[in-house]
């Protein structure tokens, strides 16, 4: 038994006054205000202060003040120096003293600027319905007035209210609230203010999903930035942007732009605003994964900083990194250097978190490193007793469901639910989902080690709800340092998942049905992780549905992988769902994957890919094999998990025939999809763009000689085409066609390359790559200008990142962000010469046979497997899938 968490334990019993509950604070505020030095722009109103004018000098000059004005002045800058050190409850007191004595005197205009400062001290402690009291009370009192040092107050506490906006999930409110800012700003003059109005605009329209937009409007903060001389100011404000931009997920812009803040605070020689830029640029290598640049930053942060909580945060973030990493021995040294740091940080949130924070990565080091789990407690404990002080109930829930984490890795189930439920406690007390969903999915895994399926699986369903919640606000900071979603998100999908489906649970229809939802909801939460926006808001239709009512030859098989077993939920029409496990682990499941996706790129390999396809064959289909054929099934229609997705289901063997050669298949990308139409009966329209030689910097992608061969063969089935080739395939060409032709299918002929990353997803255009992103916004505008859907988007040429396991995701994304009901795209390079035959039967099945695209793909993949010896291998005819709608 630990004696010093067993003594910790005692004292947190007695040690929490549970809050009245509060509006929702949503995950923006996830570790991002007190740790990784990203704030919300609004800055605490103090007159004195401000860049362009003193408003005591200007109204009230200092030999005009009475003493009590003047000691009131002195308390304002106490309190504020208060608030920047995280002691709200402090801050709080003095700040409503100040505007009590304000309104007796009478100075509506100072009392108004006390009360915006008091907004924000109320917001950081969660106390949201008293900040917008508040904050309106502070706007009342500045009434229509329009001098100078009225606007300048009035902008700034706007900009307050648009963050307590923000904070509450009014980001539509929040948008309008900055834009009145920035007009406010703009009366006055005042570039800097409005340069802040822009980036808190822009954090606003990324979760609206406007990315566009803010795209745009932060590249106008930074063609404002460049223009100015520099100074400390503008290094400062380079940091936010580049901040701000990491957010939004344009890393390189961001890189770039804190390099920038880095020439500048070197310029001028500011250890401290070089450490912090240093720090930042830190944290956007590690976003990239661009480990080694990381640690690097990481290390020059920690040697030049004056500020011992930069350092502390610098080596809190590289810990964070060496552990991910398993750089163990070199993890050692900062394990035992960063507790005295810790210990001699001053009294601040910061302070709070970056304990909590060491806390949690010697927890996850504890599994492979023996670790002094009573020198944890202890931090853990001064933790909470600082968050009390502070009036942080966020940190304090923070800090105590952490400590039920190290018991939980003690194995002390009981103590550790205390705590955990506790902390749950408290995070509900502030309406904080962000935090609560963590404690929810602790609770659960301590339920299940005690035996209690039931109960377990009650808070493994409130922690997936909490997280369905804050959907657009998860995407919204998810590249913080702190946070992985693979870590942080994913496993509480599969946990859930696994209980619902394991031998102790009732299987029952609902059941079945309930576990398909949690997998569709993992996979939407892993578009949205990709893109960093909520991108599936479409109207669908259930997948169910269609095949009932609209497509009866059609069944829908759910593979899903979870930690110990293989799990298939089948759909065949006008029949109650079917279930059948494999004792496969994910280990095993994954292994095999693997062999196979790398062997059906070898030609050399067919054996290997016979036999690997044939055990997954033996995994997914042969259960339901006599069913099947029962039941008239034509199409297979798979929702794929994980590294399923890197296979070609038409590639599966079963020793005689290739899956293809008995069904059509297409892929979904969950229980939903957009309004399933027939494109056999539309005329076909086709916008082709195609690029044969690859521009200078590509040169690892080959030419494609066979493009104009591929173009022909679609003109040659009947189609109206308009063909962008070479130097008329550009971006802007692209575009300017995209607005101006009417078309329902957009073919693309060329290199291509999807990966995990948004940032590295992309087609090849003569100018450059076309971003995943950028290639969404081209396709949008067509739905500004053209009624017709898109029903039809082909990428002939594309290929997964080399090496990266979870490249599907990028095509997953393109299908999900071009708009179109179906995308058939490649999952490696293929031969141009068999491409060209295969799209030319693709578009001729469609056009003279009338079928389905799923049939008219089965049908283009069965020509080169059957009349062309040369590209009868899996190698040539696999690559291409079909995504969506598959009728």
């Amino acid at each position: 038994m630990l004696y010093t968490i067993q003594k910790c334990f005692k004292f947190f019993i007695k040690l929490t006054k549970y809050h009245q509950p509060r509006k929702k604070r949503i995950l923006n505020n996830i570790l991002l205000s007190s740790y990784s030095v990203l704030f919300l722009l609004t800055v605490f109103v103090y007159i004195v202060v401000l860049p362009v004018l003193s408003l005591s000098s200007a109204i009230e000059p200092s030999q005009y003040l009475s003493k009590a004005e003047s000691d009131l002045k002195d308390l304002v800058q106490q309190g504020k120096i208060l608030y920047e050190t995280g002691r709200l409850i402090e801050a709080q007191k003095v700040l409503q003293s100040v505007s009590q004595q304000y309104q007796a005197l009478g100075n509506k205009l100072r009392q108004a600027v006390t009360l915006s400062n008091l907004a924000l001290v109320y917001q950081q402690r969660g106390m949201f319905a008293e900040a917008t009291i508040a904050i309106n009370d502070s706007l009342k009192l500045l009434g229509n007035a329009n001098s100078r040092q009225h606007l300048q107050v009035l902008a700034q506490t706007l900009e307050i209210q648009g963050s307590l906006q923000l904070n509450q999930g009014l980001s539509q409110e929040a948008l309008e609230t900055w834009q009145q800012t920035e007009a406010k700003y703009a009366e006055i003059n005042d570039f800097r203010g409005i340069n802040r109005s822009r980036i808190n605009q822009a954090q606003a329209l990324q979760i609206l999903g406007f990315y566009r937009r803010a795209l745009i409007m932060l590249t106008q903060v930074n063609q404002n930035l460049q223009s100015q001389p520099d100074s400390l100011i503008k290094a400062v404000e380079l940091r936010s942007l580049g901040d701000t931009l990491q957010l939004t997920g344009d890393l390189a812009q961001s890189r770039q732009v804190l390099q920038q803040s880095l020439q500048t605070a070197e310029k001028l020689q500011s250890l401290a605003e070089i450490s912090a830029t240093l720090l930042s640029l830190g944290n956007t290598f590690r976003i990239a994964q661009d480990y080694q640049n990381a640690i690097a930053t990481y290390q020059q942060a920690i040697a030049k900083t004056p500020s011992l909580l930069t350092k502390v945060q610098a080596q809190i973030n590289l810990l964070t990194i060496l552990l991910n990493t398993q750089q163990w021995a070199i993890a050692q040294p900062l394990l035992r250097e960063i507790p005295s740091e810790l210990d001699n940080l001053p009294l601040s949130q910061i302070a709070v978190y970056a304990k909590i924070h060491f806390a949690q990565s010697s927890i996850k080091v504890s599994s492979n490193q023996v670790i002094d789990k009573q020198s944890v407690a202890k931090i853990l404990a001064t933790a909470v007793k600082l968050a009390k002080t502070l009036g942080d109930t966020r940190a304090e829930s923070y800090a105590i469901g952490t400590l039920g984490k190290l018991y939980e890795s003690d194995r002390q189930w009981l103590n550790a639910q205390k705590l955990t439920q506790q902390a749950l406690t408290l995070a509900e007390s502030v309406n904080a989902p962000d935090i609560a969903y963590n404690w929810y999915w602790q609770l659960g895994r301590l339920l299940k080690q005690q035996g209690d399926t039931k109960g377990a699986i009650a808070a493994y369903d409130a922690a997936v709800n909490q997280l369905q919640s804050l959907r657009n606000d998860l995407v919204a900071v998810n590249r913080d340092v702190q946070f992985s979603f693979q870590e942080s998100v994913e496993p509480v999908y599969r946990e859930s998942v696994a209980l619902l489906l394991s031998p102790e649970n009732q299987l029952s229809e609902q059941t079945l049905d309930k576990a398909r939802q949690q997998i569709e909801a993992l996979q939407l939460a892993d578009l949205d992780n990709f893109f960093r926006e909520a991108c599936l808001n479409v109207t669908k239709v259930v997948l169910d549905e269609v095949v009932d009512q609209d497509n009866p030859t059609t069944a829908v098989v759910y593979p899903i992988i979870l930690p110990e077993k293989l799990e298939i939920i089948v759909k065949i029409p006008k029949q109650t769902l079917q279930h059948y496990s494999v004792n496969k682990s994910q280990p095993e499941v994954e292994k095999t994957l693997g062999q196979l996706r790398e062997y059906l790129t070898e030609p050399d390999r067919i054996e290997e890919v016979e036999s690997l396809s044939g055990q997954v064959y033996s995994w997914l289909i042969q259960p339901i094999e006599s069913e099947l054929e029962r039941t008239n099934i034509n199409t297979l229609v798979f929702v794929l998990d994980g590294a399923l997705r890197n296979i070609p289901m038409a590639a599966l063997y079963d020793g005689k025939q290739y899956l293809v050669e008995k069904y059509a298949i297409a892929l979904n990308l969950g229980l939903q999809l957009q309004k399933p139409k027939s494109l056999a009966q539309e005329k076909l329209q086709v916008l082709a763009g195609g690029l044969v030689q690859p521009p200078s910097q590509f040169q690892q992608f080959p030419p494609l000689p066979e493009i104009k061969s591929e173009f022909d063969l679609i003109t040659k089935a009947g189609i109206a085409t308009t063909k962008l080739l070479d130097r008329d395939f550009t971006s802007k060409t692209l575009e300017r066609k995209i607005s101006s032709i009417a078309f329902n299918v957009v073919h693309l002929a060329t290199h291509g390359q999807f990966s995990s990353r948004s940032e590295d997803t992309f087609i090849l255009a003569t100018d450059g790559p076309i971003n995943v992103t950028d290639l969404d916004l081209l396709l949008r505008r067509r739905d500004e200008t053209q009624s017709q859907a898109l029903e039809l988007l082909v990428l002939s040429a594309c290929q997964t990142a080399e090496g990266d396991n979870r490249a599907t995701l990028g095509l997953a994304g393109v299908a999900v962000r071009a708009g179109a009901r179906s995308t058939m795209a490649s999952l490696w390079n293929v031969g141009d010469r068999s491409t060209a035959i295969l799209v030319g039967e693709f578009y001729h099945q469609l056009v003279s046979a009338k079928v389905t695209k799923a049939q008219a793909l089965r049908r283009a993949q069965l020509k080169l497997l059957q009349n062309y010896p040369n590209y009868s291998r899996p190698l040539y005819w696999a690559a291409y899938v079909l995504v969506g709608n598959w009728l």
